[in-house]
């Protein structure tokens, strides 16, 4: 593929990517896609034969793998746990002031959208959430935590981060990602406690 075709297909997935999280997966169209991107139909069935599906999975990816390379970097970097969520927090706080709170994590706009109804969605949103845990908890288990403590503790913060996400972009305020990173320092500092005791 050449330049002009790795650049379109950029731009359908970034487009498609701001349609979700601002619209939703059942308000972002084909068409409205098109309109959004100014790219042709026929580029858009050229590089995403599967269509809209196709095209949704290959925004959600990208974001995810954004967060995962995120979260490995910092990890790789020696940051603990508590620094972790705290980056990714201000990550999706970023995105939500930036875009007036109509953008916040695209892998939870459809994830809540599609679950009942859309399994290979569902589970590729499923799988983008498991990275991000698994890195979570390989560092809680760098620091000192057993693997099913860690396993937990990862699913318990990424639940503060996500629902906290969800809170801010539905109140159009950052009080509920300030919250959260209170809450998740109580946690992890209550669970390290738990798990250095047993």
């Amino acid at each position: 593929m050449g330049v002009k075709g790795e650049e379109t297909r950029a731009r359908l997935i970034a487009g498609t990517r701001e349609l979700i999280e601002a619209q939703g997966y059942f308000g972002t169209g084909l068409n409205r896609i098109v309109a959004a991107t100014g790219a042709p139909r026929g580029s858009l069935y050229f590089h995403f034969p599967g269509g809209k599906d196709q095209l949704v999975a290959s925004a959600l990816t990208q974001a995810g793998q954004e967060v995962e390379a995120l979260l490995a970097s910092l990890a790789g970097e020696g940051a603990g746990t508590v620094t972790l969520a705290g980056r990714l927090i201000d990550a999706f706080a970023e995105r939500l002031e930036r875009s007036r709170y109509t953008s916040g994590c695209p892998i939870a706009t459809v994830a809540l959208e599609v679950s009942g109804t859309n399994e290979a969605l569902r589970a590729l949103c499923a799988e983008l959430y498991a990275g991000w845990q698994r890195i979570l908890a390989d560092r809680l288990e760098g620091e000192g935590f057993g693997p099913a403590e860690a396993r937990v503790a990862a699913g318990q913060t990424l639940a503060l981060v996500e629902g906290a996400v969800l809170l801010a972009s539905v109140r159009r305020d950052p009080e509920p990602l300030d919250h959260a990173r209170q809450a998740v320092r109580r946690l992890l500092g209550a669970t390290q406690d738990h798990a250095s005791a047993t």
